[in-house]
């Protein structure tokens, strides 16, 4: 244990998610004496109830305390807050716990609830000051788990859920926030195998792995995160795309395609083109600049099927000095290394992680899609233009919300 985690004095959060792993063995695995386990059940959710379970260690075998929730507000998000962020608080005062696991139903983003527990106030819990769960817990890891031979085709379907996320939204943000990661079964013959560990080792690139194990070895999981990890620490729109180095090369089809532009897209043809991302890709995300849209930076985002543009703040060249000044440092020196006398910070950078599509296609495409030599010199005319991201994007082209929260950089506009 690191000194600074004695120091600290919160109690240690990890948790544990998945699609279609083995979350429920992995997370049991961590039962430890002073080790709680909080499950929440979404299975009846339609009925308006939420089974939560509180489980621990007790005489060398596992104690269930089960509690039924209604569905506060018809909202599955108000629910697992209100019951969940002031649970953790109270936990946190119980001598008796040392650690806590959250055994995540497998709808459920951990990113979601990170940045709930370090955001969003708590108020009325006894002998505690208002404020976030982060006051009295850390997060400590997230293990994701995952079915070696659905995960990928999971990952790149297009399958609905009842929120309007899609199954590939979730099974990516699942892989893409974890600090490390348990499969269980085979993907196939070896080559799929093979395959499946070029995507892993892109989506999250740095984190440890453990191929099997009956139950698997997560405890020793977690000794081998990075130090470098994000430790449920949420991203947005300006943060580097190629978090952790992942690897640049082709590997069994798969590889990671960069994109960057300092020329804005042009709405119409920017449309026609994203369907390019949605076939042989397993996810996209990127800053994109719309020549009807100068002040605003934009965010795509991929998965599968699916794909949304949300506003992602606006441009450092938008913005008066004063403003420019709350931003932080780190996006304004990247801003200052590339800034144009014309545009400012406005540019384009894209990251594609491709399974089965043609890279050189893909950045034909998006290059088609620029704006041309005498558009870029015509900017009056821009306004002019038709633009369908006009109160952004999600394909297929229909308006939709999901109840889960997410940070505010990420989420649509209506």
């Amino acid at each position: 244990m690191l000194v600074s985690e004695i120091l600290d004095g919160r109690t240690p959060l990890i948790l544990v998610s998945g699609w279609n792993g083995p979350t429920e063995v992995a997370a049991r695995s961590l039962l430890r004496e002073g080790t709680v386990v909080v499950h929440h059940d979404l299975d009846l959710v339609h009925e308006g109830v939420v089974r939560r379970t509180v489980t621990t260690l007790g005489s060398g075998a596992p104690r269930e305390r089960l509690g039924i929730l209604e569905l506060a507000h018809g909202c599955i998000s108000c629910t697992l807050r209100e019951d969940l962020l002031p649970l953790l608080r109270r936990l946190h005062t119980r001598s008796s716990v040392q650690r806590i696991v959250l055994h995540l139903d497998r709808r459920l983003e951990p990113e979601a609830v990170c940045w709930a527990v370090e955001h969003v106030a708590v108020s009325g819990v006894v002998g505690q000051i208002d404020g976030p769960a982060s006051r009295d817990v850390r997060v400590d890891g997230v293990v994701t788990c995952l079915d070696a031979g659905s995960w990928l085709a999971d990952a790149t379907g297009d399958e609905a859920l009842d929120d309007d996320r899609t199954v590939a939204q979730v099974a990516v943000g699942q892989v893409d926030f974890a600090d490390a990661l348990v499969v269980s079964g085979s993907a196939g013959d070896g080559w799929q195998q093979a395959r499946l560990h070029a995507v892993l080792s892109r989506l999250a690139p740095g984190a440890p792995i453990v191929w099997g194990g009956d139950p698997p070895d997560v405890e020793r999981l977690l000794l081998d995160i990075p130090a470098g990890a994000r430790r449920g620490e949420p991203s947005h729109a300006h943060s580097p795309l190629l978090r952790g180095q992942p690897p640049l090369s082709h590997d069994c089809g798969v590889m990671l395609v960069e994109f960057t532009a300092t020329r804005p897209f042009h709405p119409e043809r920017l449309h026609e083109a994203v369907d390019v991302l949605l076939d042989g890709v397993v996810t996209s995300r990127g800053r994109i600049w719309v020549a009807t849209q100068p002040d605003e930076a934009l965010w795509l985002e991929s998965a599968g099927g699916g794909l949304r543009v949300a506003g992602a703040d606006r441009w450092l060249a938008a913005m008066t000095p004063e403003e420019q000044e709350q931003v932080g440092v780190a996006r304004r020196a990247m801003a200052a290394l590339c800034w144009d006398e014309r545009f400012g910070d406005r540019h384009t950078s894209m990251v594609v992680l491709v399974h089965a599509a043609d890279p050189t296609e893909i950045d034909r495409t998006l290059q088609w899609a620029l704006v041309t030599d005498d558009e870029l010199a015509d900017e009056a005319a821009w306004q002019s233009w038709p633009d369908p991201f006009g109160q952004f994007h999600e394909d297929p082209c229909e308006s939709s919300e999901s109840p889960y929260a997410e940070p505010e950089s990420r989420e649509g506009h209506e």
